[in-house]
This record gives C-alpha cells, sequence and structure tokens, in this order.
C-alpha cells in the first residue's frame, strides 16, 4: 500500500471519528480525506508541499 493510499486511508479514520452526522459530516470526511491523501503523496514524492507552503519574505 503506497504513503499516499494510506494517508487517504488516515484521513477517512480521523473524518468517521468526527462525523456528527448529515451533510456536514459528508463535507469532513471529503475534506479530511483529502488532506490525508495531500500528506501522503507528498511523502511519496508525487507533490511538493513545500513548495505552496513555502513562505516567501517580502520587502
Amino acid at each position: 500500500m503506497s504513503n499516499s493510499a494510506l494517508g487517504l486511508l488516515a484521513g477517512l479514520l480521523l473524518a468517521l471519528a468526527a462525523i456528527t452526522g448529515g451533510f456536514t459530516g459528508f463535507i469532513l470526511a471529503i475534506l479530511l480525506g483529502g488532506v490525508g491523501l495531500a500528506i501522503g503523496a507528498h511523502r511519496d514524492g508525487r507533490i511538493d508541499l513545500g513548495a505552496v507552503l513555502h513562505n516567501r519574505g517580502r520587502g
């Protein structure tokens, strides 16, 4: 199992723990699943979150 799939699974499990039900729970599951997928893809080297989250000095 790749880190991306493992991250997606972890995000979905966290979402299940936080769900209170209804449409809000569904949106929360999608959001946390996406975050888990992004972290897993970063660990696999498929995407570079450092480039996205890098704080550029302005001045």
